[in-house]
């Protein structure tokens, strides 16, 4: 143990608040990056109070909408493991989840083309 307070895996409450400094990260390459890394990455921007990583995105949970936007100023299409990252504030609705490239398979490039 570092010592380090560890974060929340909470990132769905639905007040107001919340929804607005929360931060959707898609396009993630979670088989190589981990809770840990992206926590790392975007501490910067602010107090995360919780970070959930799934298969191929991960949401970060700041105390402020300001951080959140930050953020996502910041590390918009920042390539991380070979991958452009997807970065934008609250989805609120299944149509705006949609338009975003969330859930894209990585191109694999074969040797017997």
């Amino acid at each position: 143990m570092t010592g380090k307070t560890q974060t929340s895996n909470v990132t769905n409450k639905n007040d107001p608040k919340s929804i607005n400094s929360r931060v959707f990260i898609g396009n993630l390459n979670t088989a190589i990056v981990k809770k840990v890394d992206i926590e790392a990455i975007f501490s910067k921007y602010g107090k995360i109070v919780g970070c959930s990583v799934h298969k191929g995105y991960a949401f970060v949970q700041y105390m402020s909408e300001r951080h959140a936007r930050a953020a996502v100023a910041g590390e918009n299409a920042r390539i991380i493991a070979g991958q452009p990252l997807v970065i934008c504030c609250k989805l609120e609705t299944k149509e705006e989840e949609e338009r975003i490239p969330v859930f894209r398979k990585p191109i694999m490039h074969s040797a017997h083309t």
